[in-house]
């Protein structure tokens, strides 16, 4: 059997003893699961966490899509024991793909491809490197740069107007064209390529979704073998990883699912906070920089809600409660950030959240995103000072999904401006 073993040192370690055991184990199978999927939970999902915490503690029984059970982690310390521990939470869904109906919608999301994200010990390395130095070679001055130039004449659309639904006419827009330049992709693949995003994340038709999405990246994969130039895609093509053409296109999902729809959640989401902010001042006259602003979000509303999933080879007891083998464990990154274990309420400028992840698996390009999210807003709130919303906060409406906390639109009025110079 699998039971605890007593460290001395690091309480955020798992440490267990392991011994092999049958694809069995005395999980609770009986109480009933709390749907991901549902319109209540995309309502109001702190209130769902809540409830769940209250009913089962830090590892709550969930159901990602109808008939796909899995475990939810509530628990920060939970989740740094599992996030850190990927010995004995490996992210390899393999195990487990092949019980999921072919045609359940969280399967495209889910299933193994030949990534960092979905690898483990040499391959995960392998695949890691190559994603973190084509990275780390975007020129972050160049990058504030670009979100300027591409965001003034998105603003130009529609400053005159007095009023505008931002995610369809800035938000989307902007992230989309400066995806697109850092990865090195025309305009007409990128819109494939987002279409095919959005398709996944929302899970209602995440077959046709990835379908397009590999079509669309097997055509830039081929472009920038024969044409390379100074992005993403380039230096990935010729890292020394030396990845067949199914490596690349399961890089490229990865970025791309890592870009366009948790980064434009992660400005609209912010611009939603900064809008309502009810402290004195309100964060448009001051109180808090954009920068903080973001930090509240990634504790508050997280872009990627929940996610961060691994699959246990073997029943494994935490806490005790049994997790059973092949299952999916996601981290609530949301959840985990509210766990009231944490203490405390000021977080202002603490960026100690799970938002990104944690241990091998947690976000390389935090830079990347940190810049395009601030400078996007700064450049709205710079042009439109006195933007408020259109409608109610209580009438806002988001997006349904296990993974995500997605705006379904962002209405704002203002009063009339005129056009910027474009530089």
């Amino acid at each position: 059997m699998i039971t605890p073993q007593h460290s001395s040192g690091n309480d955020d370690q798992t440490v267990v003893a392991v011994s092999p055991v049958p694809d069995i184990s005395p999980v609770d199978t009986e109480s009933p699961r709390v749907s991901l999927y549902s319109e209540e939970f995309a309502a109001d999902p702190h209130g769902v966490y809540a409830r769940m915490r209250a009913q089962f503690g830090p590892l709550a029984r969930i159901e990602l899509a109808p008939g796909v059970p899995a475990t939810l982690v509530l628990g920060h310390r939970e989740a740094l024991r599992i996030l850190n521990d990927p010995e004995h939470f490996p992210v390899d869904p393999r195990g487990w793909q092949h019980k999921v109906p072919g045609d359940s919608p969280i399967l495209p999301l889910m299933q193994w491809y030949p990534n960092a994200l979905r690898s483990d010990g040499d391959e995960h390395q392998r695949y890691r490197q190559a994603y973190v130095a084509s990275i780390d070679g975007i020129d972050l001055y160049k990058l504030q740069s670009m979100v300027e130039q591409l965001a003034i004449p998105l603003i130009n659309n529609f400053c005159e107007n007095g009023s505008a639904e931002l995610i369809g006419q800035y938000t989307f827009p902007l992230v989309f064209d400066v995806v697109n330049h850092v990865l090195g992709c025309p305009r007409e693949l990128g819109q494939r390529v987002a279409t095919g995003t959005a398709l996944l994340f929302d899970t209602a038709e995440a077959a046709k979704g990835m379908e397009m999405l590999v079509t669309a990246l097997l055509e830039l994969i081929q472009l920038r073998r024969d044409d390379p130039g100074d992005d993403v895609t380039s230096r990935m093509v010729q890292h020394g990883a030396g990845f067949t053409d199914e490596e690349m296109m399961s890089q490229l999902v990865c970025l791309y699912g890592a870009s366009i729809e948790p980064q434009q959640n992660l400005i609209n989401n912010t611009l939603l906070a900064m809008l309502t902010d009810e402290r004195s001042g309100g964060i448009l006259g001051g109180a808090l920089s954009t920068q903080e602003a973001i930090e509240e979000v990634l504790f508050n509303d997280p872009p990627v809600a929940n996610f961060c999933t691994t699959y246990p080879k073997q029943p494994i007891l935490i806490d005790n409660q049994w997790l059973p083998a092949h299952e999916p464990i996601l981290v609530s990154l949301a959840g985990c950030n509210h766990d009231p274990a944490l203490g405390g309420t000021d977080r202002n400028g603490n960026r100690a959240h799970l938002s990104w992840g944690a241990g091998q698996h947690s976000c390389p390009a935090r830079s990347v995103a940190y810049v395009v999210a601030r400078e996007a807003i700064d450049h709205l709130l710079d042009a439109l000072p006195e933007m408020s919303l259109a409608e109610p906060l209580a009438q806002m409406s988001w997006r349904p999904g296990p993974f995500h906390r997605a705006l379904a639109a962002l209405p704002v009025t203002f009063p009339k401006s005129p056009r910027l110079p474009v530089r």
